[in-house]
């Protein structure tokens, strides 16, 4: 039995909806064969988002932590390959997080690696999209906000204490219902990006599924 973790996000940025919210609630009551899932939403807070996902790690011991977010202006499920060690939002940019905090420049871990690769099954995870009509790409690149903040975080939990445990992040487009409060957001409905995470979650089990039974 492979234990998987998935984490959403609450809504951010003056939205008043953020897809993976409502994809992480209605995931948890699909069932996997050979899998146990377990969810949770976080806060869109620098550290504290991150904090909180590693304290369900430590409690719950996943195998595999999928982590989700949106990234507004795609238009495919993009696996991300790599985080990197910075908290940044550029001058330029409005946004914030939901507490309002605008970090430049600032290391995620001083002692950290300036960057960690996900250990999910990416490649896998956009082949099997694509051959189910969804479109997906490998992302190299998860921004400097809150889920780069999180993926990093995840892999470097892994990395320090040594974990079997895979993560990694997959970013959603906007959902449709996102349009309504910003016309011409490229969007895809919530059911094709729930049908696209159940594709996920079932790359990871059967990438990684057996041997995860045969350690735990």
């Amino acid at each position: 039995m492979i234990k998987i973790l998935i984490s959403g996000f609450e809504p951010f940025g003056g939205s008043s909806i953020n897809p993976t919210e409502r994809l992480v609630e209605e995931i948890r009551h699909d069932s996997f064969q050979g899998a146990e899932i377990r969810t949770i939403l976080l806060p869109v807070h620098y550290d504290e988002c991150a904090e909180i996902l590693l304290q369900e790690m430590r409690a719950y011991g996943p195998d595999a932590v999928i982590a989700c977010g949106v990234a507004g202006g795609r238009t495919a499920i993009t696996p991300e390959r790599i985080a990197v060690n910075i908290k940044d939002i550029p001058p330029e940019s409005t946004i914030s997080d939901n507490r309002g905090a605008r970090p430049q420049d600032e290391l995620i871990d001083p002692d950290g690696p300036d960057g960690l690769f996900s250990s999910l099954p990416i490649r896998l995870m956009v082949n099997r999209l694509k051959e189910a009509g969804i479109p997906a790409s490998v992302s190299n690149t998860a921004g400097t906000y809150i889920c780069n903040n999180t993926m990093y975080a995840i892999l470097n939990e892994i990395r320090i204490q040594q974990l079997t445990a895979i993560g990694g992040f997959v970013h959603f487009p906007a959902s449709t219902e996102m349009a309504v409060e910003k016309p011409g957001l490229p969007t895809l409905s919530h059911e094709t990006m729930l049908d696209a995470l159940r594709v996920i979650v079932q790359s990871t089990i059967d990438e990684y599924g057996n041997q995860f039974s045969q350690t735990s």
